[in-house]
C-alpha cells in the first residue's frame, strides 16, 4: 500500500504542492515546498504556545493564542487550495492516477 500511495504522490505533472488524501477530505503534502509550509505551520502553532501562561485572562487567551491559530489555519487552507488538487471526499486510492 506504502509503494502505490509513494507512485501516486510522485506522479504529479500538474506541480502540485499537495494532492488530494486517499481517505476523507483534504490535502497531504508531496512536495518540498508542501512540506515546508506544514513545518512553518506547526513551528507557528508551537510559538504561539509560549505566550501561554497560569496568570493568562480569558481575553488574553483569545487574543495571544486563538485569534493567530484561527488566521494561521485560514491561511494553511488557502495554501493548499491554490497550490493542491481539487478537495473533495475519497474513499481509496484513486485507480484513474496510479500507472
Amino acid at each position: 500500500m506504502f509503494k502505490r500511495y509513494k507512485e501516486y504522490a510522485k506522479n504529479n505533472p500538474e506541480g502540485y504542492w499537495f494532492k488530494a488524501k486517499w481517505y476523507g477530505w483534504g490535502w497531504t503534502p508531496v512536495t518540498w515546498q508542501g512540506w515546508l509550509v506544514v513545518l512553518v505551520y506547526i513551528g507557528a502553532v508551537l510559538l504561539f504556545s509560549l505566550t501561554l501562561d497560569d496568570n493568562s485572562t480569558d481575553r488574553e487567551v483569545a487574543f495571544t493564542f486563538v485569534l493567530p491559530i484561527v488566521l494561521l489555519t485560514i491561511t494553511l487552507i488557502r495554501i493548499c487550495y491554490k497550490k493542491g488538487e481539487k478537495p473533495g471526499w475519497h474513499w481509496g486510492p484513486p485507480e484513474d492516477k496510479i500507472e
